[in-house]
């Protein structure tokens, strides 16, 4: 049998399915079953050895071909060079592993989702046992309070509703019923004959037979589909991966040029082998991937203390190039708590602030919202951030008993003066609900809640400004007509009645007690947006960032939500899931764009909606925190879950986390992802243009025949010069007007705004300038003291570059020389370092360097001021040029 078919048998043919009976299975027959079906809990996957994941960090192209590199210079006697290279390429290893330790937590939250303890029937007698025992065809008892413990057929249901928000995205709670369903194709939110793994009773008791139990259930079913797949690459991964590629090509290609060159003058094959070697390690910036890591490792802790978790590094640059944000509603842009929105008695709307109508006409709308109603009220077990007492139950009752509270009308104060002497609970035929009440006095209050059209029709007065008129004709249409203002609005709407009688009926009758009655009003709710969201809402737009709604809630309150919060802009429209069924794939990604707002989806329609803007080349981002949601957060470019109202399944794989539930909280890491790009941008820029001047300063020396350079040389200049400011670059402050820009596509190469042009010319002027310095030096010196003055200049050039590179626009001076602290304190750690290896007499003998004077150490210096001086002022003539579009 079919798990997802049970819905549609009756009571006798689900028990005969699963073959079981009313009273159980027994104690034999369930361990049978245990043995055969598994414990009731999710599996998790496989997850990678430390070695694993070490060895892993080692399949990047960059960092092959220097392992290569370092292997031929340790065979060739160059010790020196091979430990620098494998200390680099370990270091980064390390970084690597370090973070993804920190990261994996994906799918170890699964199990919890299970509920710890279930009470069920076996044998005819009930037992309390661990969730993870149940088996199909136990025979499960709930009631308010409860955790589903497993996928259950109900076959007794009393006032019985359940809060399955997680699961289908209603923040309404479900009704539910025993009866059988007519249709298979229904989605999980109209089964209502169904319980399911990971919601909770929130009204009323009932039964069910577990029909699914671990990776059977529909939670299981979608832990089964997180598990399987191959994860994408990110833009950045994929950029790199890129730039690796071209730079070995480029390498190759010039090493062969120099190589062949060199052995056509006479030279030897070792040394131009050797020569090869150094241009290859000055070509490849080996600190990369590693600079790349540490910078996004210094962006997710500044965003973790702005409330925004990163679970997976390179997901702060993708949120930083995100095009649409699809969001889910419930406990996302609303608050997952219904609150009355408005009230309306026959003699006017009563807003907040005004004083419009009877005193006594709201003080008697007040009660009957705090009586007729079986909230419980817990003063016990903590209170609100208000201080408000905890109310327990049914969300729409819950809202009702708030504003009363707040209003003055304390329920327990209430329910001591009109204690409940019977009552006629809530069902879904009559959707009528009503209370009686003892006055000290003797006299019986009937108190009557439920559907306005339903309720008016039990009405034959009114109270108006203190007294009871005739319910008539005109003043019926004022009562339907403020009815449908609510609905219009998208409002949950009650109606609010009541009358009096002598004595407290015995056994008491709909029929006989629910008609004659006197209307006191209509209570409008709805699950408020967050106040939150509007403003981030404005922001993404202003960003370029679309925000697209996504809900498993109606079109009418979607639509409303996403109105009223900016999402639903004119000219968008809404769509049910149901009419996204008769679009096909093809069509639907033509007309994507066209919905802002997808209403009453189900999990694989918002696996099709993120895919569909995939499919149009944005990068996507989904925010959600139940169950529903996590398979378009594995389908999302980064999913966004929440931290306190997420599913553990939600947070599981959702690349980032947002601690505070904070919808506004997106907007700042998108800031902050931008911001991350740019510093690693800014990164690679500064060790390209410098590693571009040690490309060419070797190869235009190799071809007069000159020795400028030791491979030990670049390497050190390398590790000294380009980690330790790359880094300091990757804590810069975030540019003005980062988040009034379009996103950067997809697509976009690293080198697009200028960026490779800046690139290039700073490195043709750095290779000039060391070379100038050199060949003058080689002129009127000696050659050691010629290559130390090479070596002090390019390591010096680098060093006063790194602050270049801050701004590929706006001069140093006007963000501040000193702005960047982080900035200073690597610039001296470099000089300190340079310095160490050219005066330290042990060291310049390692290095084969020379001890130099004062005039030669005055040029090292003004050649590396003025590259300064001469980038400051292309960045004059480049600030009048408008900014090159994204490429």
């Amino acid at each position: 049998m079919k798990s997802d078919r049970y819905h549609v048998l009756q009571e006798e043919e689900v028990l005969r399915a699963l073959e079981t009976k009313p009273e159980g299975l027994s104690d034999s027959e369930a361990a049978a079953r245990l043995t055969r079906y598994g414990k009731n809990e999710l599996k998790e996957g496989e997850k990678k050895t430390f070695l694993q994941k070490f060895l892993e960090q080692f399949k990047d192209f960059m960092v092959i071909v220097l392992l290569a590199a370092a292997v031929i210079s340790g065979v060739l006697g160059e010790l020196a060079d091979a430990i620098i290279i494998f200390m680099v390429v370990i270091l980064n290893a390390a970084l690597g592993v370090f973070q993804e330790a920190k990261a994996e937590k994906a799918l170890d939250a699964l199990k919890q989702m299970s509920s710890p303890h279930a009470r069920v029937r076996r044998g005819g007698r009930v037992q309390d046992i661990r969730a993870d025992e149940l088996v199909p065809g136990d025979v499960v008892l709930m009631e308010a309070g409860d955790y589903i413990p497993a996928d259950l057929r109900l076959i007794e249901a009393a006032s019985l509703k359940i809060e399955e928000a997680a699961l289908t995205g209603e923040s309404v709670p479900a009704e539910k019923n025993t009866a059988k369903l007519d249709r298979e194709d229904v989605v999980i939110g109209d089964r209502v004959n169904m319980a399911y793994l990971g919601s909770s009773v929130t009204y009323g008791r009932g039964v069910g037979i577990v029909t699914a139990t671990g990776m059977d259930t529909e939670v299981g079913k979608i832990a089964g589909y997180l598990t399987g797949g191959e994860p994408e690459t990110t833009p950045l991964q994929r950029k790199l991966a890129e730039l690796g590629k071209v730079l070995t090509i480029g390498v190759l290609i010039i090493a062969a040029i120099i190589f062949v060159t060199g052995i056509l003058q006479g030279r030897g094959y070792l040394d131009m082998f050797l020569t090869a070697v150094s241009l290859a390690v000055a070509a490849i910036p080996e600190g990369l991937p590693a600079i790349v890591t540490i910078v996004l490792a210094m962006g997710v802790q500044k965003m973790a203390k702005q409330n925004a978790i990163i679970r997976k590094l390179p997901a702060v640059e993708t949120l930083g190039s995100t095009e649409i944000i699809c969001s889910d509603k419930t406990g996302t842009l609303t608050q997952n708590k219904m609150t009355i929105k408005r009230l309306y008695t026959p003699s006017g709307w009563l807003e907040e602030g005004k004083t419009e109508g009877d005193a006594s006409e709201r003080e008697r709308l007040l009660q009957i919202m705090s009586l007729c109603n079986d909230v419980k009220v817990d003063e016990t077990q903590g209170s609100t951030e208000r201080g408000e007492p905890k109310l327990i139950g049914d969300p729409t009752e819950t809202a009702l008993v708030a504003y009363a509270e707040t209003h003055g009308v304390r329920k327990k104060a209430e329910e001591e003066e009109l204690p409940r002497v019977a009552e006629i609970p809530f069902d879904s035929d009559r959707k009528l609900m009503t209370t009686f009440h003892k006055t000290k006095s003797g006299k019986v209050l009937v108190f009557v809640k439920g559907a306005p059209d339903v309720l008016a029709e039990r009405c034959s007065h009114i109270s108006l400004n203190g007294r009871e008129e005739a319910f008539d004709g005109e003043r019926r249409k004022q009562v339907q007509e403020a009815n449908a203002e609510m609905g219009h609005a998208a409002l949950r709407v009650l109606a609010l009645a009541y009358k009096e009688t002598d004595a407290v009926p015995q056994d008491p009758k709909p029929e006989e007690w629910e008609r004659d009655l006197v209307l006191v009003g209509l209570a409008g709710m709805i699950d408020p947006p967050r106040e939150e969201v509007k403003a981030a809402v404005e922001v993404c737009r202003t960003a370029g960032i679309r925000p697209v709604m996504i809900t498993g809630d109606h079109k009418d309150t979607a639509s409303a939500i996403a109105r009223e919060l900016g999402i639903l802009a004119p000219g968008d429209e809404a769509i049910t899931g149901r009419e996204l069924d008769q679009i096909p794939p093809e069509e639907f990604k033509e007309k994507v764009d066209h919905y802002s707002v997808y209403a009453r989806v189900s999990p694989e329609h918002k696996v099709r909606i993120v895919q569909a803007w995939k499919d149009r080349g944005k990068v996507v981002a989904m925010t959600g925190d139940g169950v529903n949601d996590a398979p378009a957060l594995k389908t999302a470019d980064i999913g966004v879950g929440m931290g306190i109202t997420g599913t553990d399944v939600s947070k599981g794989v959702s690349d980032m986390v947002l601690s505070d539930d904070n919808f506004s909280t997106i907007v700042v890491a998108v800031e902050e992802g931008r911001k991350v790009y740019s510093n690693i941008k800014k990164a690679i820029q500064y060790l390209l243009s410098a590693n571009i001047g040690e490309v060419l300063t070797l190869f235009v020396a190799t071809m007069f025949g000159a020795v400028i350079l030791f491979p030990i040389h670049i390497l050190w200049i390398n590790l000294v010069t380009d980690t330790f400011p790359a880094l300091a670059l990757g804590v810069e402050k975030t540019e003005k007007g980062v988040m009034k820009r379009p996103p950067r596509p997809a697509k976009a190469s690293v080198f697009s705004e200028g960026a490779g042009w800046t690139i290039l010319y700073q490195g043709v002027l750095e290779a000039a300038i060391v070379l100038g310095v050199f060949f003058y030096a080689l002129d009127r010196y000696t050659s050691p003291e010629a290559i130390t003055m090479a070596f002090g200049t390019l390591g010096f050039i680098q060093v006063t570059h790194a602050f270049n590179v801050r701004s590929q626009r706006e001069s140093i001076f006007k963000i501040g020389l000193f702005s960047n602290r982080y900035m200073l304190l690597a610039t001296a750690a470099s000089t300190l370092l340079l310095l160490a290896v050219m005066l330290v007499p042990f060291l310049q003998n390692v290095f084969s360097l020379t001890t130099l004077s004062g005039e030669q150490w005055s040029l090292i210096i003004g050649g590396s001021l003025l590259m300064v001086v001469i980038v400051e002022i292309i960045k004059v003539f480049k600030k009048k040029e408008p900014i090159p579009p994204i490429s």
